[in-house]
């Protein structure tokens, strides 16, 4: 009698999906103003802003279903573009993108989807691919990123949490924070500040790219993978299983890793070698 009722219920949903999926097909129009992209029934639609920001100012991206990439340069000009895709209009007014913007400051958030389940369900979820030209010297946030997070150089503060995908930062000065990430990570690191670099809950390989300039002692816990080096001088001890330790240069600032699934890499790295 169960087996019977669930090969009902499962019956159901493919006739209600099925219905759903010919009226989407049945009434996809292409509106004014907005061209299709990928699929002949996708909608876009494209954000481009300008702001103005101080040297040091922060910048925020939450909440995006999709890639972030972000380019920095001796520039005080912001440039935001964002490319917003989905199988209908309905489906891409449904969810909004936030921009708020000061000398001080820029926030990039993706809001959240409060449609009912069965819209969320057996709708299209709309994807957006943020990319950012901006100052060089900034602190960057990211969180909660459906997608990888590539960065170039960025003189200030790094702290990036919740990405399903790669994070690669090219090279970061000060503190910098790796958490929840799930894909590797590649971090160059030019100077670090006192407070040092954590990582923790990463689900996946971890390069850290260091110039001669780094000087720290790096102290691992709860780590399933190895802690290797490809620089000169660098003794990696193991004392216990999961725990790794070994210092840069002279040592100093702590870089500290826990809950890692996966290897440690210890660099010199391309973009640094001539630092």
């Amino acid at each position: 009698m169960k087996r019977l009722l669930i090969l009902i219920v499962l019956v159901a949903l493919a006739a209600v999906a099925g219905v759903v999926v010919r009226s989407a097909s049945r009434g996809s129009v292409e509106l004014p103003g907005i061209v299709s992209h990928q699929n002949a029934g996708d909608v876009r639609d494209d954000i481009h802003q300008s702001h103005e920001l101080s040297p040091g100012a922060r910048v925020e991206v939450a909440g995006i279903n999709g890639p972030v990439t972000i380019e920095t340069s001796d520039t005080k000009t912001a440039q935001v573009f964002i490319e917003r895709t989905a199988s209908s209009q309905e489906a891409l007014d449904r969810r909004k993108i936030t921009i708020e913007a000061d000398a001080n400051s820029l926030r990039i958030r993706g809001e959240k989807d409060h449609s009912g389940f069965f819209s969320r369900f057996f709708g299209s979820r709309t994807k957006e691919r943020v990319r950012l030209q901006l100052p060089r010297q900034i602190s960057l946030y990211t969180k909660g990123v459906n997608g990888a997070v590539v960065s170039s150089d960025v003189d200030g503060a790094v702290e990036v949490s919740g990405v399903n995908g790669r994070v690669q930062i090219a090279s970061a000065t000060g503190r910098a924070s790796f958490k929840g990430i799930n894909g590797s990570v590649i971090v160059g690191l030019k100077k670090l500040d006192p407070e040092g670099v954590t990582l923790s809950g990463v689900n996946g390989n971890i390069e850290l790219q260091c110039s001669s300039d780094v000087n720290a002692d790096l102290e691992t816990k709860g780590m399933n993978g190895r802690v290797v080096s490809d620089l000169p001088n660098v003794t990696v001890d193991k004392s216990r299983r999961g725990a790794y330790w070994a210092r840069i240069g002279t040592g100093g600032s702590g870089i500290t890793a826990k809950g890692i699934n996966g290897n440690i890499r210890l660099t010199r790295g391309p973009a640094l070698a001539s630092n």
